[in-house]
Protein backbone atom coordinates (compact mmCIF):
# COMPACT_ATOMS: atom_id res chain seq x y z
CA UNK A 1 0.00 0.00 0.00
CA UNK A 2 1.53 3.40 -0.75
CA UNK A 3 0.31 6.74 1.05
CA UNK A 4 0.29 10.32 0.32
CA UNK A 5 0.27 13.54 2.18
CA UNK A 6 -0.40 16.96 0.84
CA UNK A 7 -0.22 19.21 3.31
CA UNK A 8 -0.51 23.39 4.06
CA UNK A 9 -2.50 24.68 1.21
CA UNK A 10 -2.48 28.29 1.84
CA UNK A 11 -6.19 27.42 0.96
CA UNK A 12 -7.80 24.38 -0.33
CA UNK A 13 -10.71 24.46 -2.17
CA UNK A 14 -12.37 21.39 -1.53
CA UNK A 15 -15.82 21.44 -3.87
CA UNK A 16 -16.93 18.91 -1.20
CA UNK A 17 -20.57 18.74 -0.23
CA UNK A 18 -20.24 21.83 2.14
CA UNK A 19 -17.52 23.84 -0.15
CA UNK A 20 -14.98 24.02 2.42
CA UNK A 21 -11.95 26.61 1.45
CA UNK A 22 -9.66 25.14 3.87
CA UNK A 23 -6.36 28.25 5.10
CA UNK A 24 -3.62 25.50 5.83
CA UNK A 25 -4.98 22.55 4.26
CA UNK A 26 -4.49 19.26 2.98
CA UNK A 27 -5.55 15.97 2.92
CA UNK A 28 -4.27 12.10 3.48
CA UNK A 29 -4.56 9.78 0.08
CA UNK A 30 -4.28 5.88 0.85
CA UNK A 31 -3.42 3.73 -2.91
CA UNK A 32 -5.02 7.02 -4.45
CA UNK A 33 -7.92 7.37 -2.29
CA UNK A 34 -8.73 10.23 0.05
CA UNK A 35 -9.10 8.83 3.87
CA UNK A 36 -9.19 12.49 5.36
CA UNK A 37 -9.47 15.89 4.49
CA UNK A 38 -8.35 18.85 6.87
CA UNK A 39 -6.20 21.34 8.41
CA UNK A 40 -2.70 20.22 8.33
CA UNK A 41 -2.29 19.71 11.64
CA UNK A 42 -5.19 17.61 11.98
CA UNK A 43 -3.52 15.14 9.56
CA UNK A 44 -1.12 11.96 10.02
CA UNK A 45 2.11 13.56 10.03
CA UNK A 46 4.25 11.16 7.61
CA UNK A 47 2.93 9.04 4.33
CA UNK A 48 5.46 7.63 1.47
CA UNK A 49 4.69 10.85 -0.28
CA UNK A 50 4.66 13.87 0.52
CA UNK A 51 3.47 17.01 -1.09
CA UNK A 52 4.11 20.59 0.53
CA UNK A 53 1.42 22.76 -0.64
CA UNK A 54 3.22 26.12 1.37
CA UNK A 55 2.41 29.24 -1.36
CA UNK A 56 -0.34 27.35 -3.51
CA UNK A 57 -3.94 27.55 -4.05
CA UNK A 58 -5.21 23.83 -4.45
CA UNK A 59 -8.46 22.83 -5.97
CA UNK A 60 -9.42 19.63 -7.58
CA UNK A 61 -8.14 18.49 -10.90
CA UNK A 62 -10.25 20.27 -13.44
CA UNK A 63 -12.48 17.75 -15.86
CA UNK A 64 -12.51 18.89 -19.57
CA UNK A 65 -15.77 17.13 -20.99
CA UNK A 66 -15.20 17.68 -24.84
CA UNK A 67 -12.14 17.98 -26.88
CA UNK A 68 -11.26 16.84 -30.63
CA UNK A 69 -7.53 16.48 -30.15
CA UNK A 70 -6.37 16.12 -33.13
CA UNK A 71 -7.46 19.72 -34.15
CA UNK A 72 -4.53 21.35 -32.61
CA UNK A 73 -2.75 20.27 -35.70
CA UNK A 74 -4.49 22.94 -37.32
CA UNK A 75 -5.27 26.28 -35.17
CA UNK A 76 -5.88 29.47 -36.22
CA UNK A 77 -6.37 28.20 -40.19
CA UNK A 78 -6.98 31.13 -42.61
CA UNK A 79 -9.93 29.74 -44.28
CA UNK A 80 -11.80 28.85 -41.27
CA UNK A 81 -10.89 32.05 -39.15
CA UNK A 82 -13.97 33.83 -39.70
CA UNK A 83 -16.52 31.68 -40.15
CA UNK A 84 -19.46 29.51 -38.57
CA UNK A 85 -19.51 26.12 -37.77
CA UNK A 86 -20.75 24.54 -41.05
CA UNK A 87 -18.31 26.84 -43.38
CA UNK A 88 -15.51 26.04 -40.22
CA UNK A 89 -15.73 22.73 -41.03
CA UNK A 90 -16.32 22.57 -44.98
CA UNK A 91 -12.86 24.38 -44.86
CA UNK A 92 -10.91 21.81 -42.54
CA UNK A 93 -12.56 18.64 -43.25
CA UNK A 94 -10.46 18.19 -46.48
CA UNK A 95 -7.09 18.93 -44.12
CA UNK A 96 -8.34 16.26 -41.27
CA UNK A 97 -8.37 14.04 -44.27
CA UNK A 98 -4.39 13.81 -44.75
CA UNK A 99 -4.16 13.22 -41.19
CA UNK A 100 -3.27 9.27 -40.01
CA UNK A 101 -1.93 7.43 -36.96
CA UNK A 102 1.14 9.46 -36.15
CA UNK A 103 -0.72 12.83 -36.51
CA UNK A 104 -3.41 11.76 -33.79
CA UNK A 105 -1.40 10.18 -31.70
CA UNK A 106 1.25 13.46 -31.44
CA UNK A 107 -1.80 15.63 -31.05
CA UNK A 108 -3.13 14.03 -28.36
CA UNK A 109 0.39 14.24 -26.38
CA UNK A 110 0.23 18.26 -26.92
CA UNK A 111 -3.86 18.52 -25.96
CA UNK A 112 -3.25 16.19 -22.87
CA UNK A 113 -0.32 18.62 -21.91
CA UNK A 114 -1.55 21.41 -22.44
CA UNK A 115 -5.01 20.56 -20.63
CA UNK A 116 -2.50 19.01 -17.50
CA UNK A 117 -0.85 22.62 -17.43
CA UNK A 118 -3.65 24.46 -16.71
CA UNK A 119 -4.82 22.04 -14.20
CA UNK A 120 -6.56 19.29 -15.95
CA UNK A 121 -6.54 15.90 -14.99
CA UNK A 122 -9.42 14.02 -16.69
CA UNK A 123 -10.47 14.41 -20.44
CA UNK A 124 -13.25 13.10 -22.76
CA UNK A 125 -11.75 13.31 -26.44
CA UNK A 126 -14.27 12.72 -29.81
CA UNK A 127 -12.63 11.45 -31.94
CA UNK A 128 -14.85 10.78 -35.19
CA UNK A 129 -12.95 10.54 -38.11
CA UNK A 130 -10.43 7.75 -38.61
CA UNK A 131 -8.50 8.46 -41.88
CA UNK A 132 -5.65 6.70 -43.34
CA UNK A 133 -5.10 3.75 -40.95
CA UNK A 134 -6.09 5.98 -37.35
CA UNK A 135 -8.02 4.05 -34.57
CA UNK A 136 -8.88 5.28 -31.21
CA UNK A 137 -6.11 3.58 -29.72
CA UNK A 138 -3.73 6.16 -30.84
CA UNK A 139 -4.67 8.49 -28.29
CA UNK A 140 -5.59 6.40 -25.33
CA UNK A 141 -1.76 5.08 -25.75
CA UNK A 142 -0.87 9.09 -26.04
CA UNK A 143 -2.75 8.75 -22.78
CA UNK A 144 -1.31 6.21 -21.17
CA UNK A 145 1.81 8.01 -22.51
CA UNK A 146 1.52 11.13 -20.09
CA UNK A 147 -0.52 9.95 -17.34
CA UNK A 148 -3.82 11.42 -17.67
CA UNK A 149 -7.27 10.02 -17.41
CA UNK A 150 -8.99 10.21 -20.73
CA UNK A 151 -12.73 9.48 -21.59
CA UNK A 152 -12.00 7.86 -25.44
CA UNK A 153 -15.28 9.06 -27.16
CA UNK A 154 -15.18 6.47 -30.07
CA UNK A 155 -17.14 9.02 -32.48
CA UNK A 156 -18.33 8.17 -36.28
CA UNK A 157 -19.29 9.71 -39.26
CA UNK A 158 -21.53 7.82 -41.65
CA UNK A 159 -23.41 10.04 -43.69
CA UNK A 160 -21.59 12.27 -46.67
CA UNK A 161 -22.36 14.75 -48.96
CA UNK A 162 -23.75 12.61 -51.41
CA UNK A 163 -26.18 11.29 -49.49
CA UNK A 164 -27.08 14.91 -47.93
CA UNK A 165 -25.00 14.82 -45.01
CA UNK A 166 -21.78 17.64 -44.11
CA UNK A 167 -18.59 15.80 -44.26
CA UNK A 168 -17.17 14.41 -47.60
CA UNK A 169 -17.43 10.96 -48.27
CA UNK A 170 -14.04 10.06 -48.02
CA UNK A 171 -14.22 10.54 -44.01
CA UNK A 172 -17.22 8.81 -43.43
CA UNK A 173 -17.12 5.00 -42.51
CA UNK A 174 -20.17 2.03 -43.17
CA UNK A 175 -22.44 1.94 -40.14
CA UNK A 176 -21.87 -1.74 -38.87
CA UNK A 177 -17.90 -1.25 -39.91
CA UNK A 178 -18.40 1.68 -36.54
CA UNK A 179 -20.31 -0.41 -34.36
CA UNK A 180 -17.70 -3.51 -34.61
CA UNK A 181 -15.04 -1.31 -33.84
CA UNK A 182 -16.86 0.62 -31.13
CA UNK A 183 -17.17 -3.02 -29.78
CA UNK A 184 -13.69 -3.72 -30.15
CA UNK A 185 -12.54 -0.28 -27.96
CA UNK A 186 -15.22 -1.07 -25.40
CA UNK A 187 -13.99 -4.62 -25.12
CA UNK A 188 -10.32 -3.67 -25.18
CA UNK A 189 -9.89 -0.31 -23.25
CA UNK A 190 -12.68 0.36 -20.94
CA UNK A 191 -12.54 0.27 -17.15
CA UNK A 192 -15.88 0.64 -14.98
CA UNK A 193 -14.02 1.08 -12.10
CA UNK A 194 -13.05 3.56 -9.85
CA UNK A 195 -10.06 5.42 -10.32
CA UNK A 196 -10.33 3.86 -14.14
CA UNK A 197 -7.73 5.46 -16.29
CA UNK A 198 -9.19 4.95 -19.68
CA UNK A 199 -13.00 4.32 -20.29
CA UNK A 200 -14.41 4.57 -23.65
CA UNK A 201 -17.88 6.35 -24.66
CA UNK A 202 -20.04 5.80 -28.09
CA UNK A 203 -20.15 9.45 -29.90
CA UNK A 204 -21.98 9.43 -33.19
CA UNK A 205 -20.85 13.04 -34.42
CA UNK A 206 -23.86 15.20 -34.94
CA UNK A 207 -27.36 14.53 -36.30
CA UNK A 208 -25.78 15.98 -39.17
CA UNK A 209 -23.62 13.73 -40.03
CA UNK A 210 -24.80 10.13 -39.09
CA UNK A 211 -28.08 8.46 -39.29
CA UNK A 212 -30.84 7.53 -37.19
CA UNK A 213 -30.96 4.37 -37.68
CA UNK A 214 -27.10 4.47 -36.24
CA UNK A 215 -27.84 7.13 -33.17
CA UNK A 216 -30.17 4.09 -32.36
CA UNK A 217 -28.09 1.50 -32.53
CA UNK A 218 -25.47 3.09 -31.23
CA UNK A 219 -27.67 3.87 -27.87
CA UNK A 220 -28.50 0.05 -27.95
CA UNK A 221 -24.60 -0.73 -27.84
CA UNK A 222 -23.63 1.59 -25.33
CA UNK A 223 -26.33 0.40 -22.87
CA UNK A 224 -25.57 -3.21 -23.35
CA UNK A 225 -21.98 -2.52 -22.59
CA UNK A 226 -22.38 0.09 -19.58
CA UNK A 227 -21.09 2.74 -21.39
CA UNK A 228 -21.59 6.25 -22.02
CA UNK A 229 -22.81 8.54 -24.74
CA UNK A 230 -21.85 11.49 -26.22
CA UNK A 231 -22.72 13.63 -29.50
CA UNK A 232 -23.22 17.12 -30.38
CA UNK A 233 -26.70 18.77 -30.41
CA UNK A 234 -28.03 22.23 -31.06
CA UNK A 235 -24.57 24.09 -31.17
CA UNK A 236 -26.11 26.74 -33.42
CA UNK A 237 -29.04 28.23 -35.48
CA UNK A 238 -27.89 25.96 -38.74
CA UNK A 239 -27.83 22.79 -37.03
CA UNK A 240 -31.16 23.19 -35.57
CA UNK A 241 -32.74 24.11 -38.74
CA UNK A 242 -30.91 20.58 -40.32
CA UNK A 243 -32.99 19.29 -37.42
CA UNK A 244 -35.99 20.83 -38.17
CA UNK A 245 -35.66 20.09 -42.00
CA UNK A 246 -34.48 16.72 -42.07
CA UNK A 247 -36.04 14.93 -38.77
CA UNK A 248 -39.31 17.48 -38.44
CA UNK A 249 -38.54 17.89 -34.81
CA UNK A 250 -36.17 19.85 -32.98
CA UNK A 251 -32.62 18.77 -31.57
CA UNK A 252 -33.82 17.81 -28.57
CA UNK A 253 -37.05 15.68 -29.24
CA UNK A 254 -34.55 14.30 -31.54
CA UNK A 255 -32.79 13.41 -29.36
CA UNK A 256 -35.12 12.01 -27.29
CA UNK A 257 -36.77 10.42 -30.43
CA UNK A 258 -33.44 8.01 -30.89
CA UNK A 259 -32.70 6.76 -27.09
CA UNK A 260 -30.42 9.69 -26.48
CA UNK A 261 -31.57 10.67 -22.70
CA UNK A 262 -30.74 9.88 -19.87
CA UNK A 263 -27.92 10.21 -17.09
CA UNK A 264 -25.81 7.81 -19.03
CA UNK A 265 -25.77 10.92 -21.93
CA UNK A 266 -23.69 14.09 -22.33
CA UNK A 267 -24.69 16.41 -25.25
CA UNK A 268 -21.98 19.15 -26.43
CA UNK A 269 -22.88 22.58 -26.67
CA UNK A 270 -26.71 23.13 -26.59
CA UNK A 271 -26.27 26.80 -27.10
CA UNK A 272 -29.84 26.57 -28.83
CA UNK A 273 -32.30 24.14 -26.43
CA UNK A 274 -35.07 26.13 -25.90
CA UNK A 275 -37.08 26.12 -22.31
CA UNK A 276 -39.39 23.05 -23.36
CA UNK A 277 -35.75 20.98 -24.09
CA UNK A 278 -33.95 22.29 -20.72
CA UNK A 279 -36.67 20.85 -19.03
CA UNK A 280 -36.48 17.63 -21.04
CA UNK A 281 -33.22 16.91 -20.14
CA UNK A 282 -33.43 17.89 -16.48
CA UNK A 283 -36.28 15.11 -16.37
CA UNK A 284 -33.93 12.21 -17.63
CA UNK A 285 -30.78 13.64 -16.08
CA UNK A 286 -28.75 14.53 -19.60
CA UNK A 287 -25.49 16.81 -18.52
CA UNK A 288 -24.48 19.20 -21.02
CA UNK A 289 -20.62 20.16 -21.74
CA UNK A 290 -20.55 23.88 -22.11
CA UNK A 291 -17.89 25.06 -24.09
CA UNK A 292 -17.77 29.15 -24.26
CA UNK A 293 -14.76 30.15 -26.23
CA UNK A 294 -15.61 27.60 -29.48
CA UNK A 295 -19.25 28.93 -29.41
CA UNK A 296 -17.95 32.69 -29.36
CA UNK A 297 -15.57 32.02 -31.99
CA UNK A 298 -18.05 30.34 -34.27
CA UNK A 299 -20.24 32.58 -33.83
CA UNK A 300 -22.67 30.09 -32.18
CA UNK A 301 -24.33 31.91 -29.31
CA UNK A 302 -24.41 31.83 -25.91
CA UNK A 303 -25.60 29.04 -24.25
CA UNK A 304 -28.66 29.45 -21.55
CA UNK A 305 -26.25 27.85 -18.87
CA UNK A 306 -28.27 29.88 -16.43
CA UNK A 307 -31.63 28.46 -17.40
CA UNK A 308 -29.72 24.81 -17.17
CA UNK A 309 -29.19 25.20 -13.95
CA UNK A 310 -32.05 26.64 -11.99
CA UNK A 311 -33.98 23.90 -13.98
CA UNK A 312 -31.43 20.94 -12.52
CA UNK A 313 -29.47 19.96 -15.49
CA UNK A 314 -25.70 19.47 -14.60
CA UNK A 315 -23.33 21.31 -16.64
CA UNK A 316 -19.65 20.70 -17.02
CA UNK A 317 -17.21 22.41 -19.38
CA UNK A 318 -15.40 21.38 -22.52
CA UNK A 319 -12.30 23.51 -24.59
CA UNK A 320 -13.43 21.84 -27.72
CA UNK A 321 -11.42 21.34 -30.54
CA UNK A 322 -8.23 23.53 -30.56
CA UNK A 323 -8.96 24.74 -34.37
CA UNK A 324 -12.05 26.20 -32.88
CA UNK A 325 -11.03 27.90 -29.37
CA UNK A 326 -8.01 27.76 -30.54
CA UNK A 327 -6.46 26.65 -26.56
CA UNK A 328 -6.62 24.17 -24.34
CA UNK A 329 -6.78 25.88 -21.24
CA UNK A 330 -9.31 24.64 -18.90
CA UNK A 331 -9.58 27.18 -16.35
CA UNK A 332 -9.43 29.90 -19.08
CA UNK A 333 -12.93 28.11 -20.22
CA UNK A 334 -14.37 28.37 -16.46
CA UNK A 335 -13.51 32.10 -16.63
CA UNK A 336 -15.36 32.87 -20.28
CA UNK A 337 -18.37 30.63 -19.39
CA UNK A 338 -18.60 32.91 -16.11
CA UNK A 339 -17.98 36.17 -17.97
CA UNK A 340 -20.42 34.89 -21.14
CA UNK A 341 -23.36 34.16 -18.46
CA UNK A 342 -22.79 38.09 -17.47
CA UNK A 343 -23.25 39.40 -20.86
CA UNK A 344 -26.38 38.11 -21.85
CA UNK A 345 -27.60 38.27 -18.07
CA UNK A 346 -25.70 40.95 -16.11
CA UNK A 347 -23.01 41.16 -13.44
CA UNK A 348 -24.60 38.78 -10.96
CA UNK A 349 -24.91 35.67 -13.27
CA UNK A 350 -22.72 33.81 -12.68
CA UNK A 351 -19.90 33.64 -9.72
CA UNK A 352 -16.20 32.53 -10.12
CA UNK A 353 -17.48 29.65 -7.45
CA UNK A 354 -20.00 28.48 -9.53
CA UNK A 355 -18.16 28.28 -13.05
CA UNK A 356 -15.00 26.47 -10.73
CA UNK A 357 -17.63 24.09 -9.91
CA UNK A 358 -18.85 24.07 -13.27
CA UNK A 359 -15.23 22.96 -14.33
CA UNK A 360 -14.62 19.91 -11.16
CA UNK A 361 -17.94 18.28 -9.57
CA UNK A 362 -20.31 18.93 -12.75
CA UNK A 363 -17.71 18.13 -15.19
CA UNK A 364 -17.06 14.97 -13.32
CA UNK A 365 -20.77 14.17 -12.89
CA UNK A 366 -21.26 15.06 -16.70
CA UNK A 367 -18.52 11.92 -17.59
CA UNK A 368 -19.82 9.87 -14.97
CA UNK A 369 -17.29 10.26 -12.40
CA UNK A 370 -18.46 9.64 -8.70
CA UNK A 371 -15.07 9.18 -7.76
CA UNK A 372 -13.58 12.59 -8.91
CA UNK A 373 -14.48 16.55 -9.19
CA UNK A 374 -13.96 17.28 -5.36
CA UNK A 375 -11.33 17.01 -2.49
CA UNK A 376 -13.19 14.66 0.06
CA UNK A 377 -13.17 11.13 1.81
CA UNK A 378 -13.55 8.46 -0.91
CA UNK A 379 -12.83 10.45 -3.84
CA UNK A 380 -9.40 9.69 -5.54
CA UNK A 381 -6.24 11.97 -5.12
CA UNK A 382 -6.08 14.42 -7.89
CA UNK A 383 -5.52 17.91 -7.99
CA UNK A 384 -3.95 20.85 -9.41
CA UNK A 385 -2.45 23.93 -7.25
CA UNK A 386 -1.39 27.46 -8.77
CA UNK A 387 1.03 30.19 -6.99
CA UNK A 388 -0.66 32.35 -4.95
CA UNK A 389 2.43 34.42 -5.56
CA UNK A 390 1.65 34.74 -9.22
CA UNK A 391 1.57 38.16 -10.74
CA UNK A 392 -1.72 37.94 -11.68
CA UNK A 393 -2.92 37.87 -8.09
CA UNK A 394 -1.36 40.43 -6.25
CA UNK A 395 -3.80 42.42 -4.81
CA UNK A 396 -6.50 40.11 -5.05
CA UNK A 397 -8.66 40.08 -1.79
CA UNK A 398 -9.99 37.00 -2.66
CA UNK A 399 -7.76 34.49 -4.25
CA UNK A 400 -10.14 31.92 -4.90
CA UNK A 401 -12.13 34.17 -6.64
CA UNK A 402 -9.01 35.55 -8.61
CA UNK A 403 -7.92 32.02 -9.96
CA UNK A 404 -10.88 33.27 -12.61
CA UNK A 405 -11.43 36.29 -12.09
CA UNK A 406 -7.60 37.92 -12.18
CA UNK A 407 -6.49 34.78 -14.00
CA UNK A 408 -6.65 32.69 -15.51
CA UNK A 409 -3.09 30.89 -14.31
CA UNK A 410 -1.11 27.94 -15.29
CA UNK A 411 -0.99 25.28 -12.90
CA UNK A 412 1.99 24.90 -10.73
CA UNK A 413 1.29 21.31 -9.75
CA UNK A 414 -1.02 18.86 -11.59
CA UNK A 415 -1.16 15.47 -9.92
CA UNK A 416 -3.56 12.48 -10.91
CA UNK A 417 -3.82 9.29 -8.97
CA UNK A 418 -1.04 10.67 -6.63
CA UNK A 419 1.78 11.07 -9.18
CA UNK A 420 3.17 14.67 -10.57
CA UNK A 421 2.06 14.99 -14.44
CA UNK A 422 3.16 18.91 -14.34
CA UNK A 423 5.84 19.80 -11.40
CA UNK A 424 6.73 23.29 -10.69
CA UNK A 425 5.44 23.95 -13.93
CA UNK A 426 6.51 21.61 -15.90
CA UNK A 427 5.31 19.00 -17.77
CA UNK A 428 7.13 15.49 -16.16
CA UNK A 429 5.97 12.52 -18.15
CA UNK A 430 6.77 13.41 -21.70
CA UNK A 431 9.41 14.73 -23.35
CA UNK A 432 7.89 18.05 -24.20
CA UNK A 433 10.16 19.85 -26.52
CA UNK A 434 10.87 16.59 -28.56
CA UNK A 435 7.07 15.93 -28.56
CA UNK A 436 6.22 19.68 -29.56
CA UNK A 437 8.91 19.54 -32.40
CA UNK A 438 6.91 16.37 -33.80
CA UNK A 439 3.76 18.24 -33.72
CA UNK A 440 5.28 21.45 -35.29
CA UNK A 441 6.57 18.98 -38.82
CA UNK A 442 3.05 17.71 -38.93
CA UNK A 443 1.38 20.64 -38.64
CA UNK A 444 3.63 22.22 -41.09
CA UNK A 445 3.38 18.51 -43.48
CA UNK A 446 -0.48 19.21 -43.63
CA UNK A 447 -0.33 23.08 -44.49
CA UNK A 448 1.88 22.12 -47.33
CA UNK A 449 -0.80 19.34 -48.48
Amino acid sequence: MTTLLARNADILVTMDVARREIQGGGFFARNGVIEAVGSSADLPETADKVIDLSGLIATPGLINTHHHFYQNLTRAVPAGQNATLFGWLHAHYPIWARMGPDAIRISALVALAELALTGCVCSSDHLYMFPNGARLDDEIEAAQMIGARLHAARGAMSIGESDGGLPPDSLVENEAAILKDSLRAIQTWHDPNPGAMIRVAVAPCSPFSVSQGLMRDAAMLARDQGVMMHTHLAENDDDVAYSLDKFGCSPGDYAADVGWVGDDVWHAHCVKLDAREIALFAEHGVSVAHCPCSNMRLGSGIAPIGAMLRAGVNVGLGVDGSASNDSGHLMNEARQAMLLQRVAHGGDAMSARTALELATRGGAKALGRDDLGAIEIGKRADFAAFKASELALSGAWDRVAGLLLAGPLQAWHTVIEGKFVVHEGQITTIDLPSVLAAHHQISVDLMNG
